[in-house]
């Protein structure tokens, strides 16, 4: 293994970041390490130093360009795999092995050090393309004992699309998924977009299941964000059998689905809950501009798209220009230009000290990982990391003090202590 280190520049400041990567073939284990050290700085100006899309002021001081925050603690980066095709999601298995999924239709269970295990397969069709394909994947509370797996993705259904979640036992052994059941899709499906599913899961402490959707980008699905009655630009709570969580917002209302949590969403791929409130953080896409980390609260409208700090890609307004309105939800924080989040996590230990409770979010167009310090439900400092890589970062899991990341060019990271 080579352990190197790098000094770089990151938005005129000092920054350390770390080792480039390349495509390939085959998922192969490699051994390219990097060592990191960052020394300590007591205030800096925010990393973003490109114009914003738009003139639009935000809410509150410090709701986007923060100042910047850096790393003192020494930390690596490893690239344990490569060439893993398509991958989407990452997450851990409790005997510490990686599952990841793969857009195509099926998932990989690798061991730590990134070398393949078993592929496994039987899952329902997906459709695959666009953004779509075979996308979360989330662990029964109980998996231990009933080896239950969940996951989501872009199902053909009647004459288009949809976000669907499904559920099956998981036999590692023969690689197969067994007993699958569709347990929700998020209707109504269309047949004119191949975008903005959303589709991240994750279970809250009380073994229900919140699942993301997107607004399929499309001028048919956008509105119906603030639709009550249709499945498009929501998060849901369900139960393990799909059907709505006890106490959900709308339960009861006959113009409402009463799986909905919270609306008003553009395409949330970020999902994570903070391990000390147990609230639920989201991070979602805006259009030209306005990528949005929410706190999502149950019945609440996030406005979209009716406010934004986004604009069209063509540069015109976004519907009447507006930003702020009573009765919809300001994001915490927001970018401009955009971030576009994949997956995201809380670091949940303290390796790393300073990393403790904060968010790291993966960064597609922007080819970087967010490093987000949240205090008292406001981002009070920003790092990026990994921009040398110059990478997609489409999911990023944690555990035992170590990150693991995987991006659009088939590339499996983790981040741990030096």
């Amino acid at each position: 293994m080579q352990l190197k280190t790098f000094l770089g520049i990151s938005a005129g400041i000092a920054a350390f970041l770390c080792v480039g990567c390349n495509d390939s073939a085959t998922g192969n284990a490699t051994g390219n390490s990097t060592e990191v050290t960052i020394p300590a700085r007591d205030t800096l100006p925010p990393l973003e130093t490109k114009a914003a899309n738009s003139d639009y002021n935000p809410a509150f001081p410090g709701q986007t360009r923060i100042g910047a925050v850096k790393t003192t603690t020494p930390y690596q980066v490893d690239k344990l795999a490569e060439g893993l095709g398509r991958p989407w999601a990452v997450i851990l298995l409790p005997d510490e092995k990686l599952l990841l999924t793969e857009k195509s239709g099926y998932m990989e269970i690798r061991n730590p050090d990134g070398s393949l295990v078993k592929k496994i397969t039987g899952f329902p069709k997906v459709d695959d393309g666009g953004q779509g394909g075979l996308l979360d994947v989330a662990l029964d509370p109980d998996y231990n004992t009933n080896k239950i797996i969940y996951w989501s993705y872009a199902e053909p259904y009647k004459k288009g699309n949809l976000t669907a979640v499904a559920k099956g036992q998981l036999n590692d052994t023969d690689g197969k998924i067994q007993n699958v059941t569709v347990i929700f899709r998020a209707t109504p499906e269309l047949n004119n977009s191949k975008l903005h599913y959303g589709s991240r899961l994750i279970f809250d402490k009380d073994g229900h299941l919140f699942v993301s959707s997107g607004e399929r980008s499309v001028l048919e699905g956008r509105p119906q964000a603030q639709l009550l009655n249709s499945g498009l630009g929501k998060v849901f709570k369900i139960t393990k059998e799909g059907k709505p969580a006890p106490g959900n917002p709308f339960i009861g209302r006959a113009d409402a689905m009463p799986e909905i949590y919270s609306y008003g969403h553009r395409n949330p791929q970020s999902l994570d809950i903070h391990p000390v409130t147990g609230d639920l953080w989201e991070a979602e896409f805006g259009p030209r501009g306005g990528d949005e980390v929410n706190l999502i609260k149950p019945g609440v409208n996030y406005g979209w798209p009716t406010i934004t700090y986004g604009i069209e890609y063509s540069g015109k307004k976004v519907g009447d220009s507006i930003q702020q309105l009573d009765g919809m939800q300001q994001p915490v924080y927001y970018w401009d230009p955009v971030l576009s989040p994949g997956g995201m996590s809380f670091y949940k230990g303290n390796a790393i000290p300073e990393w403790e409770n904060n968010l790291f979010i993966g960064g597609l167009s922007s080819s970087h990982i967010a490093r987000l310090v949240i205090e008292n439900n406001k981002v009070v400092g920003e790092e990026w990391l990994l921009e040398d890589k110059k990478e997609r970062f489409r999911d990023i899991a944690y555990h035992n003090g170590m990150l693991y990341i995987v991006t659009d060019q088939g590339n499996l990271y983790r981040i741990s202590r030096q």
